[in-house]
């Protein structure tokens, strides 16, 4: 186990009715001044959007709106978040919805009291040092951004996606998680939401990091959890118990507890960024899609942790032959995803003919010559994945 240092301040009001409890706690985390930050659709049809509203009218907190956050958010609402929020001198951001909203939330906060361009953060020119504070109302148990440093923002000129970690200033103040507000999310949303989950434990349990059966065992119980509870959900939408157990389990899954002490990898991310911002599909079905395909990729090059997976996660019963073990549970995986109505090749997703060279140009692009560490892949390495997305093997 590597050397860590491990912060994080987030105060989670969990349960039945929390969200009722918003304006106490703005005012506790002193915002005098409130950006509310959402999407749009459920979070105004189910009238969550104007209680939020009411409960901090009822304190005496003033508010202004920021609507219209689409999935695989953009910088164009990001600039303008911050104009407003300069003009209206706000002080604290209160997002709600699910990760695209917080990440668009967190991006702003950054770039009120930065002088410069906001993207300068995601471009590694500028660490930035301080941001506006930040809770969050959550809809949309997936992205895990309620509890994470992170922040991920596409630029529309070049469609660049960029990932920021930077959980000492972007973490959020609170969060408030009622189950009872994921009963309404379509299948395919609360499909993708498991898939996104899952795959940030992966990202950290597929690591050459030795010593570290803490964390491999938090990341192989958690994704336990999450395979018994997805189907319960598909099942039926309104099992609070299953739908709480998802959505703490997507905050676990990226709140950086199960990757301490351990080099984490990252590479599936990367990969399926390029796919989202060039095709825009849905991140967590993009994963679906492309973390199977790392996987079989990977049998061949550092079998050794994909078998593990196998054997603890799968129950494939061990044997000499660590290949066959690793895409026994490989094809696990898969027929789980497919299970619950997500794509697992690029057919599947709706991209008929994805263009390999593109995504592994743009990939290396901005990601640099190598990219992940469980493998460190090179850009004909990150075409044999693409590709093997294309025939799901």
């Amino acid at each position: 186990m590597n050397n860590f240092a491990f912060y994080s301040p987030t105060e989670f009001v969990f349960g039945k009715g929390t969200e009722s409890q918003t304006a106490e706690l703005v005012k506790k985390y002193k915002g005098t001044k409130v950006m509310i930050v959402y999407g749009g659709g459920s979070v105004v049809r189910s009238g969550l959007l104007d209680k939020v509203k009411k409960y901090l009218d009822e304190a005496g907190i003033a508010h202004v709106e920021l609507g219209g956050i689409q999935p695989n958010p953009t910088d164009p609402k990001v600039y303008e978040g911050i104009e407003l929020g300069r003009r209206e001198g706000i002080d604290f951001l209160l997002p709600v919805g699910g990760g695209s909203v917080i990440d668009t939330a967190k991006a702003i906060a950054m770039g009120i009291p930065y002088e410069g361009d906001f993207w300068d953060f995601y471009i590694n020119k500028v660490v930035p040092e301080k941001a506006i504070p930040l809770g969050v109302v959550l809809t949309i148990p997936a992205a895990g951004s309620e509890g994470s440093g992170n922040t991920v923002i596409t630029k529309l000129d070049g469609l660049q996606k960029l990932s920021l970690r930077v959980p000492e200033v972007l973490r959020p103040v609170f969060s408030i998680m009622n189950p009872e507000l994921t009963y309404t999310l379509p299948p395919f949303q609360t499909a993708c939401g498991v898939a996104d989950m899952m795959a940030h434990i992966m990202e950290r349990y597929f690591t050459n990091t030795q010593e570290v059966e803490i964390g491999d065992r938090l990341c192989e119980g958690t994704l336990m959890a999450i395979i018994n509870e997805a189907p319960k959900v598909m099942r039926n939408p309104e099992d609070y118990g299953a739908r709480a157990n998802l959505m703490w389990a997507g905050m676990i899954a990226h709140n950086g507890t199960c990757g301490v002490g351990c080099e984490e990898d990252w590479a599936s991310h990367f990969l399926e960024h390029e796919i989202s911002a060039i095709y825009g599909v849905t991140h967590g079905a993009g994963l679906s899609v492309i973390f199977p395909a790392w996987m079989t990729w990977m049998v061949e090059h550092n079998v050794g942790k994909i078998a593990q997976y196998a054997v603890r996660v799968w129950g494939v019963p061990e044997s000499e032959d660590k290949k066959a073990v690793a895409l026994e549970g490989i094809g696990k995986l898969k027929t789980f995803f497919t299970s619950l109505g997500l794509p697992v090749t690029f057919k599947e997703l709706g991209v008929e003919n994805p263009d390999i060279d593109r995504l592994a140009d743009s990939l290396h692009r901005n990601k640099g010559e190598l990219v992940g560490n469980y493998v460190k892949l090179t850009k004909q390495d990150s075409k044999e994945i693409y590709h093997l997305a294309c025939v799901g093997e």
